[in-house]
Formats: C-alpha cells, structure tokens, sequence
C-alpha cells in the first residue's frame, strides 16, 4: 500500500523555522552577510536616487552632445514640461536687480546729533541770560566751537531778540530733518539692488514700517543744506533764524540712515521664493533631434527634460536596478566561495570587498552627477577602477581580480553611471591590472604596473576618440587624464597595501618574499639554537617549493611554511634528533614526558608565530604539519612499560591540513627525516619508501581535508625524488693519500703561494694540487652518511606514527 504525503501548506512558523536553522548553521556568518546586505542597501539606494532624480541616467544623452551633428532622429513619446533652469536663473537675477536696498535708522546716530545741537544751544542761551557783550559771547563760542561758524552768523544769534528761542527753533528744524533720515549712501555697494528706490525700515515699539524712497528725494550730507532751509521756511520760524539754520544747524549733522546688508539678503531670498520657475512644453510626437543638423542648447535642454521624464519614478526602471544590483551582488558572493578561490574568504576579506565594491559604484554615481555637460570624458577616468582590482588580486586572489575587472564596470555601465566609452575605459584598465598583478613579486613593480596601466589606457582614449571621429585638440587633455589615473592607481597600491597587510593578515606575494629571506632574525635565532632543525626546514622548504610548482599551488607560500614549521622547537632543541650529538635525552626519559615535549612544539610555534604576527596561512602550516597524528614510538614504547597507556597522550592536538600548500609541507616534513634513515639511498629505493610514506599519511586520513588528489601524490612523490636523488648523488670514492703524501703535498702547495705573493703573481696551484682538494671534498661527504645513519632510531621515534 502506497501512502501518499499530504502536501505542506506554507505557514508562517514553518518559514521562521526554517530560517532558525539556517542562522544555527556553521557556514552563516553574520557580520559579513550583515556587511554584504548593508553595501548591497547603501548602493542600491545612492543609485536609485540618482536615476530618479534624472542626474545619472544616460538614457539619451549618451549618445549625443551640443555642437555635433545629430545621427538619429529623437521624438517625444509623451508632452512633456519642464524647468528651464538656465531661463529661471535669469529670472530670479532680474528680480533680484529690482529688489530696493534696505535701509535702517540708527538710533545712536540720532541721539548724538540731537545732543549736539542741545549742548550748543544751551551753552549759548547760558551766555546770553548772563549779560555778557555779543563779542564776548562770540569769543567765548569760538573757543569751545573753533571754525563752526561764521562771525556774521553768530552775532545775528546773538543781536536777534528772539536770540533766546534760537535754541528750539533749532531743535524743531533738525527733528523733521532726521525723521526723513539722513542716508549714508555707497553707490559700490548698492550697484547689484535697485537703481531708482530704497527701503526704509522704522521701529516704533514692536512694530517695523517698510517706506520706499526715491534716490533723488533723500536727504544725504551733501544735500542737507537745501533740506533744512526748506524745513525752516516751512517750520514758521522767523526770517532772522531761517537764513542762518542752515550754516547753523550743519556743522552737528552727521548720517543716521545706514544701509543693512542682512535685511536687503532676507528681502531678495523672500522676493526669489515668490519667483515662478519658467517652465516649458514639449509636445507629443515633436521631433526634439534632427537627423543631419547639428544639436544645439536649447535641443540638449529638451532631450535632459525627455530622459528624466521617461526615467524617473518608472517602477519598471527601479525594480530592475535593483534586481541587477541582486545579480551583480550574487555574482560576487558565488565567486567568494571555496570551490572558486580555493578557501573560504575571513570575515575581514569580506568586509574588504563589501566596502570597495559599494564605494566603486557609488563613486561612479557621483562622477557621473558631477559632470554635467562633459559627454566627451568618460567619467571612469576619474576613477582608479585598477586600484579596485589590484588590491583584492594580491590581497586575496589573483582570480578575484580578473572577476571584478569584469563585472564592477559592467555594472556601473548597467546601473547607468557608465556610458560605453567610460565602460571601455574601466574595462581596458581593470582587465589589464588583473593581468599585470600576475607578474608583481616586489613592491617596486607596482609602479611598473601603474605604467603599463597607464600606457593602456592612453591606448584605450585613442581607440574612443578615433571611434568619435573626435578633433586633435580633445587628445591631449584626455591621454593626460588616462595615464595620470594608471600612474596614480599603481601608487595608491602601493600606498594602501601594507596597513591592509597589516590588518587582514594575508600571505601576499610582496610579504612571503619579505619573509623567505634567511636572514630574518628569527630564522638566525633558529640556525643558533636548533642547528639541525634549521637544515632539516631548508631542506623540507626545497621538496615542499618543488612539489607545489608541479601540482599548481603556491610554492613560496609553501616555503615560508616549511621555514618556520619548526620554530617551536627552539625551546627544547635537545630533545629533537636532529639536534643532538651523542647523547640522546629520550633514553632517560618516560615516553609520556618525551611525547609531551615532542608535542609541545607545534603549539609553541603557533604563539611564536602569532608573537610575530606571520600570515593566517603560514601560522596554519605550522598547527597542521603533524596533523592529529599518533606519535608511535613513544606510544609503542609505553605500552611495554604500562598496563594501561591512553592514546591521546601521544598524539598531537593539531587538526590535519586544510590546504594543499600545508599537506605538500607535512609530507615533505616526513619525507625529509624518514629518508635520512635509508641506507644508500638510491631513486629507486627513495621512490619505494616515499610512497609508503605518503600511503600511511592517506591511510590514517590526515590528507582528507587537504583536497590533494591521486594524481598531485603521484606528482609529490616524483617531485620529492628528484630533489632527494640530486642531494644524495653517488660520488666517486678517491684512493687515500699516505698522512707523509699528505704533508709534502700541503708543504709543496703552502710553497708555492709564499713564492707566488713575493713575485705579486695571481697563477693558479698546479693541477696535480688538484687531488688533495678532491680528496677534502671527498671526506665531507663521506662523513654525512655516517651523521645521518647513526640516529636512525631516534629519528624514527619522532615522524614514526
């Protein structure tokens, strides 16, 4: 009986289920995806609003310019209006041209002119009260008023009867005068505000009144003198005080009108406010662009207003930016994964990418808005797309860059910010610094990248503007532009790549050099205190750097591995076979003891390491090169001693490589001690024993992680042969000379250098010197089996598992 499920209705809790198990998941990360879904966001964003404000869409305009002839027809498909902007601007100038300057009483100013004319007129009825003679009171006028007035003039003041209400009459003139103002004026700093009126603002209280004069009927310094007779023949005042109030009055009138800058700027933004834009009207089915005629102005205006009209708020146009910016996001996320790269990217590679992927298209977007009127330069001139690329090619993979050298000017030019002569130029340069990336191995050929980039993207303006059929004059400032952006590009690299170095940790190319170098202080520290362990890294970087060139991995990543694999035994160089002469300390040590020290050393290496802040990838090859392999000589040797003896004791707590480069450095480890043990090693015999080697290593599964195949351990174990037979090459065995033969020969020879420096002469020892050299040659060889040979057990007790 067959029993057919029930389909599954969706519900909303099976949905929140589901999405629990996915975040419990070990391969979900939040901070990168919330770094990816937060680029993603901000770019999606800065783009739309940029396409629904009309600034960066290409639309039509990319395709024409003012000045050149038209090659196709453009129709209106809709009516359409618009703001002329231009139009619009010279509207509001006009108006603004028409704005009255403002101007304010001061009341200060006032004050002291009032006070003047008071303290005069006081002073002067004082004198008359008193009795004192008319030439006195002149006199004594003069000395506290020198040059103020005339004689005749004082003494009508001072004869007059009515001398004594001079003083009010006075105060009654200049009052009305100041009440219509007195205007301090400045024709500069007028000029831009209306020519024929001003506005004159009073204060009564909380209350402001807004008078507009006339120009020609204010009072200034100059025309005062008119104002005040006038006043005083129309004040009533008698004949005798009028024909003198003017030379009277003058010398304590000073301005209390002043212009004020700020009330005219709040008077021409409240006039600009109320100003209509100048909108025009395109009609359906107007040809805005004509075949054959040349495009002016006016038609650039229309065909803006077209495009923004057909762009801006359109669903269809949103939802598909945004499902192209979905894409192009996708796209980087598929290509960051292992099965692309090799590993997975850290969470700080995925910052990294997030970060420069969201700031190139945004860059593109505010390039493209800050343009306006430039068709003929492509905007990503103004933008380093191969600093973008190089920067994740060397600090994560050359693989990478090539991707974004692809897709990042794609999608600028999909989203909009790109017309195809700037998607040619970002192209042309992102591929070409992907390319040259693959020849940097010293920081100094950077800057010869930034040339090479720099001359191919010269190469890339000639072929746009001959495309253009662009004039000789449009070429030099552009190929300026194009190799200053490949020159800069290459600099900036240089300049951003060691605090990224520093930061994300990565094993770059510039880096691995830097630390294969054997005069390091640490690989010096190492050649002191582990002599031995110091040959047996360089030899085991060679078989590694050999085996990783032939299966396609990183053979100097490899090498600086295999350097430093065994800095942890430093600590205890005695306890390691390979640094030890005669006696051997394991002899008088419990197994237990002797596997923890012998374990002890790949932990204390990954904190030296760490101390000196080596890459993510070395610090791995040390942790990884024994794997969580079983020390088995200890281990067998205590199972004689001990009833009950746990495996875990002798096994080391590392986890087995993870990379291919760290595998080549664990088989290469093993190789080099185990082959030491052979007794004239032959190929044949080396062939044969290597490969038992490497079958225990697969059969106690510590390659299962390491994505090694078949086919790269067949290519280890040759590679591993050929280093190993050329280091132990057969010699020719030379007859012993006699010890006398020996010594006559080096008196011969220790004869003929003390004749050859008294004659100044540089010959060469004669031939037959030839076979006492060969036969010293000969001894040091045939002493480094007998070195080799004698610890084979304790060789074995270390790599044996």
């Amino acid at each position: 009986m067959i029993v057919k499920k029930s389909p599954e209705h969706f519900s909303p809790r099976k949905l929140g289920d589901s999405l629990f198990r996915v975040l419990k998941t070990r391969h979900f990360r939040p901070g990168p995806s919330l770094a990816m879904l937060s680029a993603f966001a901000v770019s999606t964003l800065v783009i739309l609003g940029s396409a629904n404000s009309g600034a960066g869409s290409a639309g039509y305009i990319r395709d024409f310019e003012a000045g050149r002839v038209a090659e196709r027809d453009v129709v209106a498909e809709q009516s359409l209006s618009y703001v002329d902007e231009e139009a619009t601007r010279l509207r509001m100038e006009a108006q603004a041209r028409l704005v009255p300057a403002v101007f304010r009483f001061s009341l200060p100013a006032t004050e002291l002119i009032q006070n003047g004319w008071k303290d005069f007129s006081s002073f002067t009825e004082n004198l008359i009260r008193e009795g004192s003679s008319a030439d006195a009171s002149r006199l004594a006028i003069q000395v506290k008023y020198p040059a103020f007035f005339s004689g005749e003039d004082l003494n009508t003041y001072l004869t007059d009867p009515e001398g004594g209400h001079f003083g009010e009459y006075g105060a009654t003139v200049l009052n009305n005068i100041l009440v219509k103002g007195i205007f301090a004026i400045h024709h500069t700093e007028l000029e831009p505000f209306n020519p024929d009126v001003a506005e004159l603002l009073s204060t009564s209280g909380t209350r402001t009144e807004r008078e507009q004069v006339s120009y020609d009927t204010v009072i200034t310094r100059e025309n005062v003198r008119n104002a005040i007779t006038q006043c005083a023949a129309g004040a009533g005042v008698p004949a005798a005080f009028a024909s003198i109030a003017a030379n009277l009055l003058f010398p304590f009138i000073s301005e209390n009108v002043f212009f004020s800058p700020d009330d005219t700027r709040q008077r021409v933004a409240e006039t600009s406010a109320q100003i209509e834009p100048v909108v025009k009207f395109v009609e359906k089915g107007k040809r805005i662009i004509r075949k054959g005629f040349i495009i002016t102005e006016d038609d650039m205006k229309e065909l803006r207003a077209l495009n923004m009209s057909l762009h801006s708020g359109d669903p269809r146009r949103i939802i598909g930016q945004i499902l192209l910016l979905i894409l192009l996001y996708g796209l980087f996320i598929f290509l960051g994964e292992r099965r692309m790269l090799g590993r997975s990217l850290s969470n700080a590679e995925i910052y990294l990418l997030s970060v420069l992927v969201s700031l190139y298209l945004i860059i593109a977007v505010f390039a493209r808005n800050l343009s306006p009127g430039l068709e003929s330069f492509p905007v990503s001139m103004v933008i380093p797309t191969a600093l973008v690329v190089m920067l994740p090619g060397i600090l994560i993979s050359p693989r990478l860059a090539l991707v974004l050298a692809l897709a990042l000017p794609l999608g600028a030019y999909l989203s909009g910010s790109f017309d195809a002569p700037a998607y040619i130029f970002a192209l042309v340069s992102g591929v070409v610094a992907s390319y040259v990336l693959r020849k940097a191995e010293r920081r100094m050929d950077l800057v010869k990248a930034g040339l090479v980039i720099a001359g191919a993207n010269c190469i890339a303006v000639v072929v746009i503007l001959l495309t253009r059929g662009a004039g000789p004059a449009e070429y030099p400032s552009l190929l300026f532009w194009a190799g200053f952006n490949g020159l800069v590009s290459g600099m900036l690299v240089l300049g951003f790549l060691p605090p990224l170095e520093h930061v994300l940790n990565t094993a770059t190319t510039f880096r691995l050099i830097e630390l294969s170098d054997l005069n390091s202080p640490m690989l010096k520290r190492l050649f002191t205190a582990a002599p031995g362990t110091y040959s047996h890294s360089i030899m085991v970087a060679n078989l590694a750097e050999a085996a990783c060139q032939d299966i396609g991995a990183n053979p100097l990543l490899a090498r600086v591995g295999a350097y430093y694999h065994d800095i942890g035994k430093m600590e205890n160089p005695g306890y390691f076979v390979e640094n030890q002469t005669v006696y051997n300390r394991h002899d008088d040590t419990p197994p237990r003891l002797s596997a923890t020290v012998i374990r002890s050393h790949v932990k204390l290496g990954v904190e030296k390491a760490r101390s000196l802040s080596l890459p993510r990838e070395v610090i791995d090859i040390i942790a990884e090169h024994h794997g969580n392999s079983v020390i088995a000589w200890f281990y067998n040797k205590a199972l004689k001693q001990e009833s009950q003896v746990n495996m875990e004791d002798f096994t080391y707590t590392g986890t087995p490589p993870r990379s291919r480069e760290s595998a080549v450095v664990m088989l290469a480890d093993v190789t080099e001690a185990a082959v030491r043990t052979l007794h004239k090693p032959t190929a044949a015999k080396m062939e044969k024993f290597i490969q038992t080697l490497i079958d225990a290593k697969v059969e106690h599964g510590q390659l299962a992680e390491s994505e090694l195949t078949f086919r790269d351990l067949e290519t280890i174990k040759n590679a591993f042969v050929r280093v190993l037979a050329g280091y132990y090459h057969s010699r020719i065995e030379y007859p012993k000379l006699r010890e006398s033969a020996v010594r006559e020969t080096a008196a011969k020879e220790a004869g003929a250098k003390e004749t050859a420096a008294k004659e100044g002469g540089h010959k060469e020892a004669p031939a037959h010197h030839a076979a006492p050299k060969a036969a010293a040659r000969e001894g040091e060889h045939t002493e480094a089996p007998v070195v080799h040979a004698a610890p084979k057990t304790a060789v074995s007790k270390e790599n044996a598992e």
